[in-house]
């Protein structure tokens, strides 16, 4: 009767020093592996004419390392920590052209280049301490993106958790013992899975109208003036491509005209004779392959009655002088009156409107500027812009580079109140006079509150259109406020065509694990290893006594005396 209780103590001792030894293993293995997650944003992924381009791979899990990383380093199965501060640029064209192994790539950007980071917003473009890094940040941009990288590359933003990992990293490769499985380090996980191309990319052009007065005696149908902007982006990240300048300075300004001018033909003694047509456009960054599908969707008729039409793209930092972009001669009637109603509106407000003139090259299919796709119908158009050349293709479309702190909303101001006196004197026929129909401090004076809060909006909105729905809510939202200031908004939907395909998995989680080295892991197991031996030892004394314990580790008789 008194040796089952004993008994039953006994086994509750056992039992209680297991469940000490599995809370001391999972403490050792917390302390070793303690982990950070941060917000990664995962280079494009495309294929132009079937070419691929970008990052190919999504999922990631290698050690890290530093650019200070000994010259002999195998970085195969390595990840390079790289902040824009300390980028070497040579390295980067050396390691994409030689094409030399990388287990993958994370380009740390200041927090002055995230949408989420509100602080110095509003400031010009000019501040000498962040010029350097964003020309660093356009040509690394321009790099990746004409690149076939065969490993993951991301984006993070610096902040105090990632900042300390840097640290930690860069002074184990100063000590020349880069990460491995057997000198510890940290490792960098990404659990991502295989990217899929976008099937059918969806593109949405909205379009505003606002009808012109129409006399009795007017038989026929009122001339037209089309305002454009295309709104969506293009950029190493599509996560971050939120084009503050290209084109959300477009996009504000285009609503802006649009509230003004429902101001004026909200009543009829003030309503012009000339419909005015707002086309907000997708598909820019490809080619403007939506607005060519947006005019093709226009009748005859429709395509004729247009007078001129004025794109709209990148006027939210420049200083005193602009650019109307032509596809007909200057001496044209038609856009020597557009040049004279701009250049004329632009010396009274102090700056000045440059004309350049480059013809359409009808064999090539591609467009430098969006008005190209009215010439191409035989439509008069002209696109203002701060770019006095071209941009290549996929170049200055809205990507890392172009954020809110590099636009100035009362640069976009100066940009609206040109567009709606160079209008305003076409429409009502005040060519040559110095009237200002929308000067300060009247009702319909231009408003910088509305210009302020839909930047804001914009800088903070992704607009990649293959990553767009059909019914995004940027999308709704953008048709929502025309319906606020025009008579009649339509949708055009359409699918995105072209020599573009594109893959999906923008964003993701890096996991960043501090990995204990195998001499630690062999420490461990050693104090583990002592400690059961001990506990197991005590436990046999205690309860059989040290002669059990000894006849553990005698060795057993043969069969052979057993037998005799």
């Amino acid at each position: 009767m008194v040796m089952a209780p004993r008994k039953h103590r006994e086994r509750e001792m056992l039992f209680d020093s297991v469940i000490a030894l599995v809370f001391i293993l999972v403490a050792c293995v917390d302390l070793c592996d303690g982990a950070t997650v941060v917000d990664v944003y995962r280079l494009i992924q495309y294929d132009m004419s079937g070419v691929p381009f970008g990052s190919r791979l999504a999922s990631l899990n290698h050690h890290a390392a530093s650019l200070h990383f000994s010259p002999h380093t195998d970085l195969s199965r390595t990840v390079l920590l790289i902040p824009l501060r300390e980028l070497n640029m040579s390295f980067v064209k050396e390691y994409i052209a030689e094409s030399k192994p990388l287990g993958g790539l994370i380009f740390l950007l200041p927090r002055m280049f995230s949408f989420e980071n509100k602080d110095g917003m509003g400031s010009n473009n000019q501040d000498e301490s962040k010029e350097p890094l964003r020309n660093v940040l356009a040509e690394l941009e321009q790099i990746l993106i004409h690149a076939n990288l065969p490993y993951p590359v991301y984006f993070a933003f610096e902040d105090d958790n990632i900042d300390a990992v840097l640290a930690d990293i860069k002074k184990n490769d100063v000590t020349g013992q880069p990460a491995t499985a057997t000198t510890g380090g940290y490792k960098f996980v990404v659990s991502a899975a295989e990217p899929r191309k976008v099937v059918s990319p969806p593109i949405t052009n909205i379009q505003g109208w606002l009808a012109g007065l129409k006399t009795d005696d007017d038989a026929h149908q009122l001339p037209t003036i089309a305002i454009v902007a295309s709104y969506d982006t293009f950029g190493a990240a599509p996560a971050l491509s939120v084009g503050s300048d290209s084109n959300g300075s477009g996009i504000v300004a285009l609503l802006e005209v649009a509230r003004l001018f429902s101001l004026l033909y909200s009543n009829p003694k003030t309503r012009g004779q000339y419909n005015l047509l707002f086309g907000l456009t997708s598909g820019g960054p490809y080619n403007y392959n939506g607005t060519r599908k947006w005019l093709w969707s226009f009748d005859q008729r429709m395509r004729e009655s247009i007078d001129y039409a004025i794109c709209l793209d990148s006027i939210g930092s420049w200083e005193n002088e602009l650019w109307i972009h032509v596809s007909k001669p200057p001496e044209n009637a038609f856009i020597k009156k557009i040049v004279e109603d701009f250049s004329s509106v632009a010396e009274e407000l102090g700056f000045k409107v440059n004309l350049k003139h480059k013809k359409i090259n009808i064999s090539n299919p591609r467009v430098a500027w969006e008005h190209e796709q009215f010439s191409r119908l035989r439509v008069t158009a002209a696109t203002l812009s701060e770019l006095s050349t071209a941009p290549e293709l996929l170049e200055k479309t809205g990507g890392l580079v172009d954020s809110r702190h590099f636009v100035n909303e009362a640069t976009i101001v100066r940009s609206v109140k040109l567009i709606a006196e160079s209008l305003a004197r076409h429409i009502y026929g005040h060519q040559g006079k110095n009237i200002q129909i929308f000067a300060d401090n009247t009702n319909l004076a231009v408003n910088p509150s509305y210009v302020r809060s839909w930047l804001d909006v914009l800088s903070q909105t992704p607009r990649v259109a293959p990553f767009l729905a059909k019914d995004d809510p940027f999308v709704m939202a953008l048709k929502k406020e025309l319906e606020d200031h025009t008579d009649e908004v339509n949708l055009h939907r359409d699918v995105l065509e072209g020599v573009f395909t594109f893959y999906d998995s923008t964003r993701a989680k890096l996991n960043i694990y501090q990995v204990a080295s195998v001499t630690f892991d062999l420490l461990l197991l050693l104090v583990l290893g002592s400690y059961l031996i001990v506990l197991f030892s005590f436990l046999v004394i205690t309860t059989r006594g040290l002669d059990d314990l000894i006849s553990l580790f005698r060795r057993p008789p043969s069969r052979k005396v057993k037998t005799a």
